[in-house]
């Protein structure tokens, strides 16, 4: 049995957006929930199985009424929102019209694009402290960073300092060419490139020079106390129990921290334990302290990264082989 359903548009400019350059996100719809939509004059008729169509109904009004808000439709939101559709969370996506956390030096307004981005960002508006936990491309760093970037135009702080623990996945430090900066350079690459694009290469250098930003390894920060800062501890899934405890005894008047990591990708050695999985313990049901568990539903690469992580977490990893000289020999 075949159904068909009519949405009714009155502008038909939020139905180009809705569909896309050349019809781009109209064909991801169409091949994701199995329907055909033509569109005439002042309508939009869908095709296909009940079912199918009535996701397909529910996923378009949803995608006209976030263009009429004035938000970009992109495949990356046709893919989430029809999730969301198929997930039965039709009702929550009215709260993906987003506010701009950041504006970047070419005019490109930063917003959450997912429901998990969007609590990410209130948290680190409303809280003091603020964890952001979860797997590679969720946007933990880059969000964290235009949050930053506002607070320092709109002179909230005075200053912005990214941190990352410099440890070494497979090669030491000392074998590295050049001086310490050049060596630690490579562990903080992922921060430049995120102020790069929100500051522009030329602010971002004056900034620097002034002492305003101030990029640099974890051990740098020991013996400090960072007043009227906004302080970004990224990849803290590699800090030690007494580095985090240092790194957040950092904290001054009229500062703010976020903390974010991924708890599936620690490269510490085996008999270390992870600061960010304790502190994730310690400090939970603190006032002022928000902890902010993203998805792989809100991982905003390309959309097969978000398939590798879920295909990922369904296998458990074996366990290494014990070596032939430890091996127990049965008698």
């Amino acid at each position: 049995m075949m159904l068909d359903k009519t949405i009714n548009v009155d502008r038909m400019e939020h139905v180009i957006s809705v569909f896309g350059s050349f019809d781009e996100n109209l064909r991801i719809i169409e091949s994701e929930l199995g329907v055909h939509v033509t569109d005439r004059d002042s309508e939009l008729k869908i095709s296909g199985e009940p079912e199918q169509v009535i996701y397909a109904e529910r996923a378009i009004e949803a995608l006209l009424s976030l263009a009429a808000k004035g938000e970009n439709i992109d495949s990356q939101i046709v893919h989430y929102i029809i999730k969301m559709v198929l997930d039965g969370k039709s009702d929550k996506i009215s709260e993906l019209a987003r506010d701009v956390v950041c504006v970047t030096a070419k005019g490109k307004p930063i917003k959450a694009k997912t429901l998990g981005q969007k609590k990410y960002v209130e948290a680190i508006a409303k809280n003091t402290i603020t964890i952001g936990v979860g797997p590679a491309g969720t946007g933990k760093t880059y969000l964290a960073v235009a949050a930053a970037v506002a607070a320092f135009r709109e002179k909230r702080v005075n200053r912005i300092v990214l941190t990352r623990p410099a440890v070494e996945a497979g090669e030491k430090l000392g074998f590295l060419p050049g001086d310490l900066q050049h060596k630690v350079d490579p562990y903080l690459r992922p921060l430049y490139d995120a102020l790069f694009d929100m500051l522009g290469p030329e602010t971002y250098s004056k900034y620097i020079e002034r002492g305003n930003i101030e990029v640099a390894p974890l051990a740098y920060m020991r013996g400090r106390t960072l007043d009227d800062s906004f302080i970004i501890l990224d990849e803290a899934q590699n800090t030690s129990r007494e580095q985090m405890k240092m790194f957040l005894t950092r904290l001054g008047f009229g500062s703010k921290i976020v903390i974010t990591g991924d708890i599936t990708q620690i490269d510490l050695p085996a008999d270390k334990v992870s600061g960010l999985k304790e502190v994730i313990k310690i400090l939970a049901g603190i006032d002022d302290i928000a902890i902010c568990t993203l998805s792989p539903e809100d991982v905003v690469r390309h959309r097969l990264v978000q398939k590798i992580i879920e295909a990922y977490d369904r296998v458990k990893p074996e366990k290494a082989e014990t070596p032939a000289k430890h091996r127990r020999v049965s008698r």
